[in-house]
């Protein structure tokens, strides 16, 4: 058998992050309350983690998705109050969109019900492992984030 060159290893390593990223939303997504897709949980997410006010486009952009894709995903979550969509009074035709008290409170429900799942793995892994490994999984991240604009 023939040692790996070093793109074969690269190509390995996203390749691992693909099938963790397939298997880890499947399983998260089983265990989101009130049918709740991984795609909702995202965007909750996404006001949490980055700001608190985007336009449909910008979050189209930051998920890497179509606009139409994006408007349905903010139109099933403002049905369910968890966003609330308003036009921007600077520009006639763009709009804001904000996360709802009830979509914070949805994001951390869905926390809670996945918490069985996350305790699985950091009992099999280690948490200070898993703590370790996300210093140099946001070194990736930023660098393909950043390099997506170039």
């Amino acid at each position: 058998m023939t040692k790996p060159n070093s793109n074969e290893r690269t190509f390995q390593f996203f390749n691992e992050i693909g099938i963790i990223n397939q298997l880890a939303s499947n399983a998260f997504e089983s265990r989101l309350p009130d049918g709740m897709t991984i795609s909702q949980f995202t965007v909750l997410n996404w006001f949490t983690r980055v700001d608190d006010e985007a336009t449909p486009g910008r979050l189209a952009t930051a998920f890497m998705v179509t606009k139409g894709a994006m408007t349905n995903t903010l139109k099933r979550l403002e049905d369910k109050g968890f966003v609330h969509i308003r036009p921007d009074e600077h520009s006639g035709r763009r709009k804001l969109v904000t996360m709802t008290a009830a979509g914070a409170s949805a994001r951390a429900a869905a926390i809670v019900a996945v918490e069985p799942l996350l305790k699985e793995v950091q009992k099999q892994f280690g948490a200070s492992d898993l703590t370790a490994s996300i210093p140099f999984l946001e070194q990736v991240r930023t660098f393909l984030d950043e390099r997506r604009f170039r």
